[in-house]
């Protein structure tokens, strides 16, 4: 490992997999990669991130995350970088979308890790390698 680490971005789908037992191989994969990029202090969110988080560790996975646990992961979010997303990102979002054909919500994950200064975004949810301007996406999962 180089001393000199790159800017990361985690999208919601990597946290919740560290919550989430349903698949013992992705949890160990999120956990592995959410405590590195934290020792490092290395990692970058947004407020999309923390939202979705919150809907999906209570409704989409296995086993629901109590409230309370669910608000103690997102007081530990504190510590990480945020990115807020405001109307700006609203409209860096559109033209990210138009530009590259993704969702809207993709999109704004994109623009989130561009404001954050990433150079790697860590999702499942768009093509692994693919690069979005400075941004390259990496399939933490992929073998």
């Amino acid at each position: 490992m180089s001393s000199m680490s790159v800017r990361a971005f985690v999208d919601t789908n990597v946290i919740v997999y560290a919550y989430d037992g349903t698949s013992s191989e992705k949890q160990k994969a999120a956990i592995d990669l959410l405590d590195r990029l934290w020792s490092e202090r290395n990692i970058s969110i947004s407020s999309q991130v923390i939202q979705e988080f919150a809907v999906a560790v209570r409704r989409n996975v296995a086993k629901a995350m109590n409230p309370t646990d669910v608000r103690r992961v997102i007081r530990d979010f504190r510590d990480w970088d945020i990115v807020l997303n405001d109307a700006a990102a609203v409209l860096g979002a559109l033209e990210i979308e138009e530009r590259y054909q993704v969702s809207f919500w993709d999109a704004l994950i994109l623009q989130a890790a561009q404001s954050a200064g990433a150079e790697i975004l860590y999702t499942e949810d768009l093509s692994h390698g693919q690069k979005y301007g400075n941004v390259r996406v990496v399939n933490p999962f992929k073998r």
